[in-house]
């Protein structure tokens, strides 16, 4: 798996006309997720190559731009 799917779902999140309630509840994939739980597996045994070190820091840039975007939904929710 690459990061695409991971791009590719927050891309189709913003581009939906996602209303501010979905940006707030939204969550990566099944799949991504695994993905990011096997890296992280991987990175605590020391088993991991410096290509998926790169992926890990894509996943981590997505990771807080959705952090940064659901904070936003949600206060603009409570408004």
């Amino acid at each position: 798996m690459t990061v695409t799917r991971a791009y590719d779902e927050l891309i189709d999140v913003l581009t939906c006309g996602a209303t501010t309630e979905r940006l707030a509840n939204f969550r990566s994939s099944p799949e991504t997720q695994a993905r990011v739980g096997e890296l992280i597996k991987r990175k605590k045994v020391g088993a991991v190559t410096r290509e998926e070190i790169a992926e890990m820091e894509e996943y981590l840039t997505i990771e807080h731009v959705m952090i940064m975007t659901k904070a936003r939904a949600r206060q603009r929710l409570q408004a």
